[in-house]
């Protein structure tokens, strides 16, 4: 009997942020030993607990969440993301232009089910969160990648992702505070951005999951109150800023000039409608979330763990002779790379698995971020701080080697 093959849209996609590393891991762990994983933005493994008033909406609900729901979420719910995006600055938001889905990546799949034709491109930092790629791909579309360098404060520059367009590009995506970098975009390069997308008729897609995690007085601007009339879909959720990734709630408002993006709305209708409803039991804790006294700034702020686990890093670094990085504004990453004047050919990957092996921490290389030539590493900023210490003592024992290792070939290539 011959073997079921997958679909050929797989050869393209990959996610290693629960990758082959990742399975390594699970092996080493199985095998007795005890891994440092830095790989995953999940607060509730590193012992962050959702607000409690937002499991006790959940419990007072379970009687009515039985049912099937509106297939675009819960009304209760939807006023209070309505509520939010206007008190915002976004313009035509109504209840019927939000959708609830079981987490955004549920929803960054139907926004680019509903938009793409075979062929078309969609712009997306490099690097990005994963999951954009590889929803392009799955969706027919072509990912086109505009730069976010180190060396630019890891911001894109809207000059070179005007270059990218061509006749075939339908949307523009950004994500900010970004994953996997921590840069947080200032208004004055949003609105450029925003002209580019005007010029050329692109649908501006802004993840906006990270939004209030922000460090040190660093300013967080919507994208959908620059855009105005222009059509954007701006992402949320509870995941992060709430800490309640397993209950699997984000949700997508639509902006803009309504007669702009009528049909577009009316597809993300029937793909909603196709899935039925988002988790019910979930979303009745999405209304407290966002009008009730919000609760991580006392994590973000000097003295929290948040930015306790950011300085950390950011003096594990600047104590390092092999490391760089551009201090995270927000989001709960850091994006540290080797220095090349300290070692000189890198492979973020081998690295990456010389790190598990030979010290028991686990981290995703850039690589898997859709950054060719990475040297760059995705560190959360979730454990203990005292945790992450002892991961730069380590870091830097294996670079060490590294650096040792590199003499003699380095010797031997320039006395040939």
């Amino acid at each position: 009997m011959s073997s079921i093959k997958p679909s050929a849209h797989l050869a393209e996609v990959r996610y290693e942020i629960r990758g082959a590393l990742t399975r390594r891991a699970r092996d080493m762990e199985a095998a007795g030993q005890p891994i440092i994983k830095l790989n995953i933005g999940n607060p509730g493994r590193y012992g962050f607990a959702t607000p409690p008033h937002l499991s006790e909406a959940i419990r007072n609900h379970l009687g009515d969440s039985e049912a099937y729901g509106h297939e675009q979420g819960l009304e209760e719910a939807r006023e209070a993301i309505v509520a939010q995006q206007r008190a915002r600055g976004a313009t035509g938001v109504d209840m019927e232009r939000v959708f609830i889905g079981n987490g955004v990546s549920e929803l960054i799949d139907i926004s680019l089910r509903a938009l793409l034709q075979p062929g078309d491109e969609v712009l997306l930092p490099s690097p990005d969160y994963p999951l954009w790629s590889a929803a392009t791909i799955l969706n027919d579309g072509s990912p086109r990648y505009y730069r976010c360098l180190a060396e630019n404060a890891h911001l894109p520059d809207p000059e070179e992702i005007e270059a990218l367009i061509g006749p075939r590009t339908r949307a523009l995506v950004l994500i900010n505070p970004n994953n996997p970098t921590g840069a947080v975009y200032p208004k004055a390069l949003l609105e450029r951005i925003v002209e580019v997308a005007r010029r050329h008729g692109l649908l501006l897609l802004c993840d906006e999951i990270y939004d209030e995690i922000l460090y040190d007085g660093t300013p967080f601007q919507p994208l959908a109150a620059i855009a105005g009339d222009h059509p954007c879909v701006s992402f949320g959720g509870l995941s992060k800023v709430h800490r309640a990734c397993g209950y699997r709630v984000g949700w997508m408002s639509l902006s803009g000039d309504p007669q702009r993006s009528t049909e577009y709305r009316d597809a993300l209708q029937l793909l909603a409608a196709l899935r039925l409803c988002a988790n019910v039991t979930a979303q009745w804790a999405v209304r407290p979330a966002l009008l009730d006294k919000p609760t991580i700034g006392v994590l973000t702020a000097p003295g929290g763990r948040l930015h306790q686990a950011r300085q950390v890093v950011l003096d594990g670094v600047a104590a390092s002779p092999f490391l760089d990085v551009v201090a995270p504004g927000g989001a709960i990453y850091a994006f540290p790379h080797i220095r090349a004047d300290a070692i000189a050919h890198f492979d973020d990957t081998a690295f990456a698995l010389r790190l598990l092996e030979e010290e028991s921490v686990l981290v995703v290389p850039g690589t898997s971020f859709n950054l060719s030539a990475s040297r760059h590493l995705r560190l959360t900023l979730l454990p203990e701080p005292a945790q992450l210490q002892e991961v730069f003592v380590r870091i830097d024992r294996v670079l060490q080697r590294m650096a040792r290792e590199s003499v003699p070939a380095a010797t031997s290539s320039a006395v040939a």
